[in-house]
């Protein structure tokens, strides 16, 4: 299941080469998941469980200026693997390019306890493709 938002450079997004900072970037990945999370997740899966980055891989082709906007997409890429799951994103400008494009893993703890937890069958449903 693709989840999709967007997001528009503001004047603080903005790095001294005119165009929104890497940093940025790496906030809007981290906000489009918790947005989709929230979203797709079962109410008691959102109360129970909380994701935490282990890792990012990003490649950057291309970039925006304030006032411009790139259309964000989301997914996961296969099945978990126990705590972990890995999600994709594309940042898609005006014209349709991916000019941003990013794997992350996520690891899935107890909200409670705060120790790792495996993402079973039926936490992940709601985000695969039927």
């Amino acid at each position: 299941m693709i989840f999709r938002r967007t997001f528009t450079a503001r004047p603080e997004h903005i790095d001294v080469m005119g165009h929104v900072n890497n940093a940025v970037w790496v906030q809007w990945v981290q906000d489009l998941a918790g947005a989709h999370w929230e979203a797709a997740a079962a109410p008691e899966h959102v109360r129970d469980y909380v994701w935490v980055v282990t890792r990012h891989e990003i490649d950057y082709r291309g970039n925006i200026s304030e006032g411009e906007s790139v259309t964000a997409e989301t997914w996961i890429d296969g099945e978990p693997r126990g705590a972990t799951s890995v999600r994709r994103v594309e940042f898609r400008d005006a014209a349709g390019k991916v000019i941003v494009a990013a794997a992350t893993t996520w690891a899935m703890l107890d909200r409670e306890s705060g120790r790792l937890a495996r993402v079973r069958r039926e936490i992940v449903a709601p985000f695969l493709d039927a």
